[in-house]
């Protein structure tokens, strides 16, 4: 099997869209991610040309990058968000350098173990550090054991933040970094 990886491009959203709706409709989604499929569904289609324009190919702020099966179905995503040094972040935390913020990690059931994400994770970081990074991160639940082995498996070591989740209250997310060579 043969899979490509790449960079969305602007005019992809309805396979940006179909793909997230994937993710969030996965038995984990509710531990990997901070959306819901209502939610999500109930974005008019000018949220989502904006999404997918803000992170396509060519864009510095943010990258999606998806991992097409041989059929050409998208099969895996994730996204790279630049974080500049001396702003807060989604949660009020202060970034203190350049970084990437890894979010919405997703790989299709029937394409998991492959190595996959892997892959994803390599252009992704690689995207990232051509764009300055000086660290790359991602916030995972504390009780999403699976994504965090397969963090770790990939390079990234628990920095010992702790983000609350005020939708949650009582629990939270662990913050996982990598730092450049």
């Amino acid at each position: 099997m043969s899979y490509k990886v790449r960079s969305i491009h602007a005019d992809e959203w309805p396979q940006a869209k179909s793909l997230r709706l994937a993710a969030l409709q996965d038995p984990v989604a509710h531990l990997a991610f901070l959306e819901t499929y209502d939610a999500a569904a109930a974005h008019p289609d000018s949220f989502w040309r904006e999404r997918a324009a803000g992170s396509a190919e060519g864009a510095s702020d943010a990258q999606q990058i998806i991992a097409e099966g041989p059929d050409g179905e998208w099969v895996g995503t994730l996204t790279v968000l630049m974080e500049e040094a001396g702003t807060t972040d989604w949660a009020g935390f202060p970034i203190e350098r350049k970084q990437g913020h890894l979010v919405g990690v997703f790989v299709q059931p029937g394409h998991r173990g492959i190595g996959l994400t892997e892959v994803l994770f390599d252009a992704g970081l690689e995207w990232a550090w051509a764009q300055g990074a000086e660290r790359v991160r991602l916030i995972v639940h504390e009780d999403n054991g699976r994504a965090q082995r397969l963090y770790r498996k990939v390079g990234f070591e628990p920095t010992g933040i702790t983000v609350p989740l005020p939708q949650a209250p009582g629990e939270s997310e662990l913050e996982f970094a990598i730092e450049r060579e």
